[in-house]
């Protein structure tokens, strides 16, 4: 049973090491040192382009559910980490260049692995395979998962809004409404004056922004400018454009406001909102600073901040299944940030995903699928339940999770808890089968 893995990076290192695992023979096609992307620097597997950071390790952010969820089924990513971590506070950091060496050293040392050293610049027209080929893949791989896929579900960046949790937002300010009653209360709406509104301008005017790397500099197209690249181009830019308050009476005084900030609901359990039209290149700190001087938004928890940069990725809702296929083309799974997750945890948690299914797929058993209540079963969710009209790449957040059953009302902090201790009890009831059959080929109960 053969496996090809496209790309060697976090999510196709984490695709190969699972599918070995599962008693695969694994050809692992990395391009470097042939050739490198604008972002990389050196030859080495998984290596970590942008930080050192892996985020939150505690239960209070849904990443350090995550990360326990893979430190419990063999991650070879979270093993990695853990075995070159650095001090860093309440966060998981890593030594890049160690941490780099020991994926690339166990990808070398396993048997079932053979790391090809070439570029791949077709999709196979068979036979299993996992694309895991990242943000930055090259212009022909593009264009083949383009022809199998629809070039309209295929994107080349991202104009990702900032999105807030639910419960979160002042609902004694923001209402209920669409612009002229038309099709429903569908939109959260956001009144400013017009003292608030030129004050709300200037500080994005003078706010920090993140400068581009050379081969991230995009042509914004007006569907998808950045809110302060709008902004400069005049005081009444943006009430007149995303902020526009017609047909938006302020139920409290009756009167249209000056303008109005809308947000949409963003899953279908409305644990989360998007800011309509904030697309945006400002600084985290001052997305976070800036926004929650928005009225209704003053105490704002905000899911996912705002960005806009280099990213190859799929409409997954529209071109994936849950089992991370390609619907057009069943043999070829995706993994990591190109299936349409944001971030090194969430690509790895993908790429063992697509391992596991690939393998089970090529044995033509029922591909196990984890709880919907874990992290992972979240992931999956949002990969293929999201609202394709509006999808966008997400990091994983307790608001992708199913809402607890509560019996009485709990605070943030214990609902998110409580969360975490939902996802971990359900994890074995996905994962305990996958290693009884692991340790089965092992001992060679059962053939592979």
């Amino acid at each position: 049973m053969q496996i090809s893995v496209i790309g060697a990076g976090l999510a196709g290192c984490e695709a190969a090491w699972q599918a070995a695992k599962e008693g695969c023979q694994v050809k692992l096609y990395e391009m470097k040192p042939q050739r490198f992307s604008p972002a990389h620097e050196n030859e080495s597997l998984a290596e970590l382009v942008c930080s050192n950071s892996l985020r939150g390790a505690g239960m209070n952010n849904a990443v350090g559910c995550l990360k326990e969820e893979l430190r419990r089924i063999g991650s070879l990513f979270i093993e990695a980490a853990d075995a070159t971590a650095v001090p860093a506070g309440g966060a998981l950091a890593v030594d890049r260049g160690e941490f780099s060496a020991y994926v690339s050293d166990k990808i070398a040392a396993e048997p079932n692995i053979e790391l090809i050293r070439e570029e791949m610049t077709r999709l196979p027209s068979e036979g299993t395979t996992i694309l895991a080929s990242g943000p930055l893949t090259s212009e022909r791989l593009s264009a083949e998962l383009a022809k199998l896929i629809g070039s309209e579900h295929l994107y080349f960046y991202d104009a990702i809004a900032p999105i807030v949790e639910a419960d979160s937002i002042d609902y004694s300010i923001a209402w209920r409404a669409s612009r002229y009653d038309k099709g429903g209360a569908d939109y959260l709406n956001c009144p400013l004056s017009k003292e608030e509104y030129e004050t709300f301008v200037q500080a994005l005017l003078d706010a920090d922004k993140v400068a581009g790397r050379e081969f991230e500099k995009l042509i914004h197209f007006e569907g998808c400018m950045p809110i302060e690249e709008m902004a400069a181009r005049g005081l009444q830019t943006l009430s007149f454009g995303p902020m526009k308050p017609v047909g938006l009476a302020d139920p409290r005084s009756g009167r249209i406001p000056h303008a109005v900030i809308q947000l949409r609901q963003d899953n279908r359990h409305a644990s989360l909102f998007n800011l309509v039209g904030f697309q945006t290149r400002l600084t985290y700190p001052e997305q976070q600073r800036i926004f929650r001087t928005i009225p209704g938004l003053q105490n704002a928890k905000f899911a996912r901040l705002g960005s806009m940069h280099r990213n190859t990725f799929v409409n997954a809702p529209s071109s994936l299944n849950r089992s991370l296929q390609l619907k057009n083309a069943p043999h070829i799974f995706l993994a990591g940030q190109i299936s349409g997750v944001e971030g090194y945890v969430e690509s790895a948690a993908c790429g063992l995903l697509a391992g596991i299914f690939a393998s089970y797929q090529l044995r033509k058993e029922p591909v196990p699928q984890p709880p919907a209540v874990t992290a992972l079963g979240a992931l999956l969710t949002h990969l293929s339940e999201a609202d394709a009209k509006n999808f966008q790449p997400m990091n994983v957040n307790y608001g992708l999770f199913p809402p607890l059953v509560l019996e009485r009302k709990m605070k943030r902090a214990d609902r998110r808890l409580a969360m975490a201790t939902r996802a971990l009890d359900a994890l074995p009831q996905w994962w305990a089968p996958i290693a009884r059959q692991r340790s089965e080929y092992l001992t060679g109960d059962r053939h592979a």
